[in-house]
């Protein structure tokens, strides 16, 4: 009998993504999940858009925005409501490449095994930062 059901990553990279349906920013919806390593239990979850109890909308708007629309981006939403310790083993999935200051939380997040991504992010930056710690960056291409 065949095995027709999808993959782990490919469950948790469509989770991200309806996630990134809650994001407020007007330029770029973005949604990020870390999980265990045996894909049992979710550690945290997150969408990018404007701090908790503020406006739910981009602090600026137009070119001024990109780059800089204020908001806070999914994996720093995921890493801030991460509350397991550092030494558990995560695999993070991101609808987007993370940017270098989302990398560098993740690193400093502890025990993340490697980072799943779906969208290319205008700078790939991040890719060798993230390998230099010893975190394989995989994209997952949509079916």
């Amino acid at each position: 009998m065949p095995d027709n059901r999808p993959a782990f990553h490919v469950i948790f990279m469509n989770f991200a993504t309806e996630l990134a349906r809650r994001s407020t920013c007007r330029r770029l919806q973005v949604g990020c999940v870390i999980a265990s390593e045996d894909y049992r239990r979710v550690y945290a979850v997150g969408y990018n858009g404007n701090a908790s109890g503020d406006a739910n909308d981009c602090d600026r708007h137009g070119e001024a925005a990109v780059g800089n629309c204020g908001c806070l981006h999914a994996e720093e939403n995921a890493v801030i409501n991460c509350t397991v310790e550092r030494f558990f083993r995560k695999v993070v999935f991101c609808t987007h490449l993370p940017c270098v200051m989302c990398a560098k939380r993740l690193i400093n997040l502890g025990g993340v095994l490697r980072i799943y991504y779906g969208e290319a992010y205008r700078s790939t930056d991040s890719i060798p930062i993230l390998e230099k710690a010893g975190i394989p960056v995989l994209r997952v291409v949509p079916p």
